[in-house]
């Protein structure tokens, strides 16, 4: 066999002529699939944000009834009156004559409930309605009876309802609109 001699500058100018020019930018495709991918995450995620305050609703509902709950089990082993207190203001907001006021009842107050953005409203035995604009308290006995009555939430377009019974003190969640 022959070597093949050749001169090293033409094959040097032959390699640059060869190879493309550099890209500079994204081309149109890169940009519509980067863009196909952003919006098949947003589909995912603002459906979870939508709901967000829905869950938020129902959580501040069953807490509070867990709360009732709890109170009148402590009424009931401790053989002394249990308060549940229902703040609708955040703590920040309180006057202060409610502050020294809540101060020296503290003694039976066994739980509290802060709903700010929560609309409550009382319903007593004789159904009066009563809308809470700072706080209330629902007070339970050792012989099982209660203050009683429906509390009323509603946020938005949402409502739920939390029955004590004053006789038993027994807490149930209801449907507001199948109490009147």
């Amino acid at each position: 066999m022959t070597p093949i001699l050749c001169r090293k500058k033409t094959v040097l100018h032959l390699a640059r002529q060869v190879t493309p020019k550099r890209q500079r930018g994204f081309t149109l495709l890169e940009i519509i699939l980067v863009l196909a991918i952003i919006a098949t995450a947003s589909i995912l995620v603002v459906p979870n944000l939508g709901g967000f305050e829905a869950r938020t609703f129902s959580t501040q509902l069953r807490q509070a009834q867990s709360l009732l709950n709890y109170a009148r089990r402590t009424a009931v082993v401790s053989g002394q009156a249990s308060t549940v207190s229902f703040n609708v203001l955040p703590a920040d907001e309180m006057r202060q004559s409610d502050r020294e006021e809540e101060r020296t009842s503290l003694s039976n107050i066994v739980a509290q409930w802060n709903g700010a953005g929560i609309n409550l409203s009382f319903r007593d035995s004789t159904d009066r309605e009563i809308e809470i604009e700072e706080t209330a308290e629902v007070t339970f006995y050792p012989e099982g009876g209660s203050t009683g009555g429906v509390l009323l939430f509603a946020q938005g377009d949402q409502t739920g309802a939390i029955n004590v019974d004053p006789f038993t003190g027994r807490v149930s969640s209801g449907d507001p609109e199948e109490d009147e």
